[in-house]
């Protein structure tokens, strides 16, 4: 009876260890999958133009300072499109990610004629793909004085469906109306409550969205493009486009790579502050649970 457990037991230890041997070759091989493609990027914005037309080397070249001496010697003010994509990109997400939480706070606490509507209409105004809506935003900005300004690119992510769904399912589970009563029958007012009590608990999603808003803000392209067209005004994603765009003569493979990733850091900082957040709302659901 005894050496049947014992032996139950050891084949049990067996195959969980197997599976954990399997799962974390799986995870180490979708790792350097996505880890490669950075190495690739580095490696060829240590390269000259003539040594990337001549094919394909895993190993760095000495050129990555040549080539941002060139590119911040150019005609496009670099400089002044990492602040644009800046600004741009760091008011979005705070924008989007708390007036998105404010309303999924006002349709998940409060009970009003509609609710039921206003909730699907939001729902189906994210279906709606911005090219769409796009001659009519510009008709509407030109209309407004608004052209050749950062307000269309920043005011409008006030209303953002996606963001608002995911914060009105995250407070399904995390934001119990008790709680909110209980705050209401101390005295405390509703935007003190919403500031005091649902911010803090909202940090996970808030980050997790604020990381997508501000990844989806930095890397746009399509909106700025129609509004933006003084140079110093245009975002990165508009000058790499006109970087490689330029005429065969001027052309530099080697300025390109190391706009490109230079312009990755800011996104890779960004995740790096506020995943902390994310582990930390893991950690304690899995304590809660």
């Amino acid at each position: 009876m005894n050496t049947s457990l014992v032996a139950g037991q050891k084949e049990n230890g067996a195959s969980i260890q197997a599976r954990r041997i399997i799962a974390y070759v799986v995870l180490g091989l979708v790792s350097f999958l996505c880890l490669f493609w950075f190495y690739i990027l580095f490696i060829n914005s240590t390269r000259s133009h003539q040594e990337l037309s001549a094919g394909f080397t895993a190993i760095p070249s000495t050129h990555i300072l040549e080539n941002w001496t060139n590119l911040k010697n150019g005609t496009l003010p670099i400089f002044n499109g990492i602040f644009n994509s800046l600004f741009i990109a760091v008011v979005t997400a705070v924008l989007s990610t708390y007036f998105s939480t404010m309303t999924a706070y006002a349709i998940h606490a409060y009970d009003f004629k509609f609710k039921n509507f206003m909730f699907t209409f939001i729902l189906m105004i994210m279906m709606i793909p911005a090219q769409v809506t796009a001659l009519g935003f510009l008709q509407l900005i030109g209309k407004m004085g608004l052209d050749d300004s950062f307000v269309p690119l920043t005011i409008p992510a006030i209303a953002a469906p996606s963001v608002f769904f995911y914060m009105k399912q995250y407070m399904e589970s995390t934001l119990p109306l008790s709680l909110i009563e209980a705050a209401r029958i101390d005295g405390s007012g509703e935007f003190r409550t919403f500031n005091s009590i649902v911010l803090p608990l909202m940090k996970p999603a808030i980050a997790v969205q604020a990381i997508f808003t501000f990844v989806s803000s930095w890397n746009n392209y399509f909106t700025p493009a129609l509004v933006l067209h003084t140079d110093t005004k245009k975002t990165l994603p508009i000058l790499i486009a006109q970087l490689r765009a330029a005429d065969w003569l001027k052309f530099d493979m080697g300025q390109v790579y190391i706009m490109i990733a230079f312009s990755i850091f800011p996104v890779i900082v960004v995740y790096l502050l506020l995943s902390r957040y994310i582990v930390g709302g893991v950690t304690l659901g899995g304590v809660k649970g």
